[in-house]
C-alpha cells in the first residue's frame, strides 16, 4: 500500500479569541489524513473523510492504476480557516516509473458541522483541469522505428507489417497437405517437420497478406516488423542486418499525463515529452551498385555466378550479388573457398619487387622440381617486360617469381592485400582465403599462379584490389556505428609495389586479356582461370576510381565470361547512376 510521502505542515493557527471560547478545532488532521489516504491509494478510508466517498474511490483508483505511480507524495501543505469552511492548499507529486515526475498544485475545500470537519470530494482535488467523470492516465507517446537507409540515400527497410504463419497441429488432419499448402505460398516447410511438431507451430513470415481458405489449421497473425521496401534487394544481407540493427532502430518514448474519460478517451495534455526519434542506419551498400551487380549475375542464368564491390577508400561494402545458381551452394560470395588462378598474380607481382619494365622470360611451358606449369594454349612471349608478362597472364613468368622467394614471403605479402585476414564483420559471415607458407619450392611454385593450396573468396579478391586501389587494405563494414574486428594487424604493401601494380593491372584492360571492355573510366584488372579436376572457374577483379570488385563464375571456363560479366555491371551502373535528361 503506498504511503503519504511528504506532508509539510506552514507552522501553527493563532486565533485571538476571549478566554472563556472554546477553540474551534483544526481542519489541517482531516486535510492530512485525506490526502494521505489518497496518496496511499487506500479508498477504504475514504467514507471517514470524503462526503462522495464513492465517487471519490472511484476517481482515485482510475487515476492510481492509469498513472502508474511508484510514489505519491503531498508537499507544501497549507490549511487556511473561514468559520467552517476551510481550503488546503498543497502539491501532488506523482513518482513514476523511470524515474519520472508529474506534480500539480491543487486545493481541497472542507466544511465543518458539530465540530467535525468532512472533505468536499471534487476531482479537482488530484489537479484543476479534472472534471465529472475523468482521471488521469501515464500514456507513452511511441517513438516510430527508424529506417535503414543504403549508402547513397535509397531507403532499404521501414516499419511495417509481416504476417506469420502459423498451424495448430492438433487440428491438422494432413500434414502433406498442409506442408503442399504452405509450401506453394513461398514457404519452405516439409511434411515430417509438421508431422513432427506440437501445439500451435510458427512455420515463419510472409511479406505479402495471404489466406489459407479451407485449411482452418493455418492461422495468420500480423506482426510489426521492419520490411525491406524490394524483397529482392540483397535480400540475404539485409535480413542480417535487420537482425543486428534490430535494438537501434528503436527510440526512446516520450510520454505524457492525461486527462481521460471513464471509456479511456485522450480529453487533454497536462504535461508532455516528445519521443526521442532514432536516427536512420545507413548501411554500405550501394542501392545502385548492388542492382547493377544483381543484374550483371542474374544473366548468368543457371551458372553460379557472384560480385562482390568494396569502396577501397572506406571498406564500405557496396554489393553482395548472387544469383538463384550461387545462392543454392550457400553464403559463396563472402564465404566460398575457390583457387583463383592468375588473379592471384597480384599478389605475386608485389611478393617479386619486380619493375613493369624489367624483362623476364615467358616460355610456352617450364618445369620447376617436377612440375610442369604450362601457359594458357602453350602461347609463348619469349622475353618480354613484365608488365606485358603480367597483362597476357604468363603462368610461367609468376612460376618462377614465385619459386625463388623465399618461404612465407608470399603467404606474407598476401595478408598485406587482405588474404589470410579474419574480419568480423557485424551483419556478415565472412572468409578471405588462405595461402600456404610455401615451405618447399613446389608449393611456391604453384601458388604463384594461383593453383596448389591458394584459397580465396570473391570478398577476399575484392579486398586485394580494394588494397590496390587505395595503397591499404581497407577495413571491411557493412553498418554505420558497427565495428569489424581483424584478428591480424599486416602493415600495408611498399607504396612501390602498389605502383607497379596499378600500372600492370591497367595494362590487362587497355592492351591485355581484358581488353576490349566497352564501360566507361579507367578500369583496372587481372583475369583468371582457376584450373579444378571438373573445369576451371572463371575470375576478374580489379577496380575503377573508387570501386573495387570481384567476379566468380564457378566452372565458367575461360575469364571471358567474368570480364563479360562485369563490363555488364559497370555499363548497368553507369546507366543507373547518369541523371535523368
Amino acid at each position: 500500500m503506498r504511503r503519504l510521502g511528504a506532508v509539510l505542515v506552514i507552522g501553527a493557527l493563532s486565533v485571538s479569541t476571549p478566554a472563556c471560547t472554546p477553540k474551534p478545532p483544526s481542519a489541517q488532521p482531516v486535510a492530512e489524513s485525506a490526502l494521505a489516504a489518497i496518496a496511499a491509494g487506500d479508498t477504504s478510508q475514504f467514507p471517514e473523510y470524503f462526503d462522495k466517498p464513492d465517487e471519490a474511490a472511484e476517481v482515485v483508483s482510475a487515476t492510481t492504476q492509469g498513472m502508474q505511480a511508484e510514489d505519491v507524495s503531498v508537499e507544501d501543505l497549507e490549511v487556511t480557516h473561514d468559520g467552517t469552511r476551510a481550503t488546503a492548499s498543497y502539491r501532488l507529486v506523482w513518482h513514476l516509473p523511470g524515474e519520472r515526475e508529474f506534480s500539480s498544485d491543487a486545493q481541497m475545500i472542507l466544511t465543518r458541522a458539530a465540530d467535525e470537519w468532512t472533505a468536499t470530494w471534487q476531482p479537482t482535488i488530484l489537479t484543476p483541469q479534472l472534471g465529472a467523470h475523468q482521471h488521469l492516465e501515464l500514456r507513452a507517446l511511441e517513438a516510430p522505428p527508424a529506417s535503414v537507409v543504403s549508402s547513397d540515400g535509397a531507403e532499404l527497410m521501414r516499419p511495417g507489417v509481416v504476417h506469420r504463419l502459423l498451424v495448430r497441429t492438433d487440428e491438422m488432419a494432413d500434414a502433406a497437405g498442409t506442408a503442399d499448402t504452405l509450401r506453394a505460398a513461398g514457404l519452405e516447410i516439409d511434411e515430417k517437420t509438421l508431422r513432427d511438431a506440437e501445439g500451435t507451430y510458427s512455420v515463419g513470415t510472409s511479406p505479402e497478406p495471404v489466406s489459407f481458405d479451407g485449411h482452418p489449421e493455418i492461422l495468420v497473425n500480423d506482426e510489426a516488423a521492419m520490411v525491406s521496401t524490394d524483397p529482392g534487394f540483397a535480400p540475404d544481407t539485409m535480413s542480417r542486418v535487420g537482425a543486428v540493427v534490430a535494438d537501434r532502430l528503436q527510440g526512446r518514448n516520450g510520454w505524457q499525463v492525461a486527462v481521460v474519460n471513464e471509456q479511456g478517451a485522450l480529453l487533454g495534455e497536462l504535461e508532455s515529452h516528445e519521443p526521442d526519434n532514432a536516427s536512420a542506419i545507413t548501411v554500405s551498400l550501394d542501392h545502385d551498385v548492388q542492382r547493377a551487380a544483381d543484374t550483371a549475375v542474374d544473366e548468368l542464368g543457371e551458372q553460379q555466378a557472384v560480385i562482390v564491390a568494396i569502396r577501397p577508400s572506406t571498406g564500405q561494402i557496396l554489393a553482395v550479388a548472387q544469383n538463384d545458381a550461387a545462392d543454392a551452394a550457400g553464403n559463396i560470395a563472402l564465404m566460398g573457398q575457390y583457387p583463383p588462378g592468375s588473379v592471384f598474380k597480384i599478389v605475386t607481382a608485389a611478393a617479386g619487387g619486380i619493375p613493369p619494365d624489367q624483362i623476364v622470360g615467358c616460355p610456352g611451358s617450364a618445369e620447376f622440381y617436377g612440375r610442369v606449369v604450362t601457359n594458357y594454349n602453350g602461347f609463348s612471349l619469349g622475353d618480354v617486360p613484365l608488365e606485358r608478362a603480367f597483362a597476357q597472364s604468363c603462368n610461367t613468368t609468376f612460376a618462377e617469381i614465385s619459386t625463388g622467394l623465399e618461404p612465407g614471403r608470399l603467404q606474407d605479402v598476401a595478408k598485406q592485400f587482405g588474404l589470410g585476414v579474419d574480419y568480423s564483420v557485424a551483419g556478415l559471415d565472412t572468409l578471405t582465403g588462405s595461402v600456404p607458407r610455401g615451405d618447399t619450392p613446389l608449393e611456391r611454385t604453384e601458388a604463384g599462379y594461383g593453383q596448389g593450396l591458394d584459397l580465396v573468396s570473391p570478398f577476399g579478391m575484392a579486398l586485394v584490389s580494394a588494397t590496390a586501389a587505395s595503397g591499404r587494405t581497407p577495413v571491411p563494414v557493412l553498418i554505420d556505428g558497427e565495428e569489424t574486428a581483424v584478428d591480424t594487424a599486416a602493415p600495408p604493401p611498399d607504396p612501390r609495389a602498389i605502383a607497379d601494380v596499378r600500372q600492370m593491372m591497367r595494362a590487362v584492360v587497355t592492351s591485355g586479356t581484358a581488353a576490349g571492355m566497352s564501360a566507361g573510366g579507367e578500369i583496372h584488372g587481372k583475369t583468371g582461370e582457376a584450373e579444378v579436376n571438373e573445369g576451371s572457374h572463371a575470375w576478374f577483379t580489379g577496380y575503377r576510381d573508387d570501386l573495387a570488385f570481384a567476379t566468380l563464375v564457378v566452372y565458367g571456363g575461360g575469364s571471358t565470361i567474368s570480364v563479360n560479366a562485369t563490363n555488364r555491371f559497370l555499363t548497368t551502373l553507369d546507366e543507373l547512376k547518369a541523371p535523368a535528361g
